[in-house]
């Protein structure tokens, strides 16, 4: 056995890892690790907002559709469905933007929402 304190090997690991951290800093185009920041994050949030709209529209249309031929009710079925599917959008838009930051799930007591928490699985309740 090696008769090294174990100790020692935490504080070598320790330091090892924050070498990394500081290197993949360094590394990384903002100095704030890693991707998802500025632009990229920006870009994405675009395109989760287009698709949300668009998609609830489609499924609001193709809903629409299914009723009108299963009911014989051409074109209300389909008018009706497609205003549900823009507020839907609408509504997904607005919880998008409303919940920047937030992951899915996430439940704000108050305050901001600490970095890198998730969902809150346990009911404090």
């Amino acid at each position: 056995m090696d008769e090294r304190d174990p100790r020692a090997e935490l504080r070598d690991l320790e330091k090892g890892l924050e070498r990394a951290r500081q290197g993949r800093l360094a590394a990384s185009p903002r100095g704030r690790g890693g991707l998802g920041h500025g632009y990229q994050s920006g870009l994405a949030l675009a395109f989760r907002i287009g698709l949300e709209l668009v998609i609830a529209v489609v499924v609001g249309v193709g809903i629409g559709w299914a009723f009108d031929r299963w009911l014989g009710t051409r074109p209300w079925g389909m008018i009706l469905f497609f205003f549900l599917g823009v507020a839907t959008g609408m509504v997904n838009v607005y919880r998008a933007i409303s919940g920047m930051g937030m992951a899915i799930g996430y439940k704000q007591r108050g305050g901001t929402p600490p970095q890198g928490v998730g969902y809150d699985d346990e009911d404090d309740d």
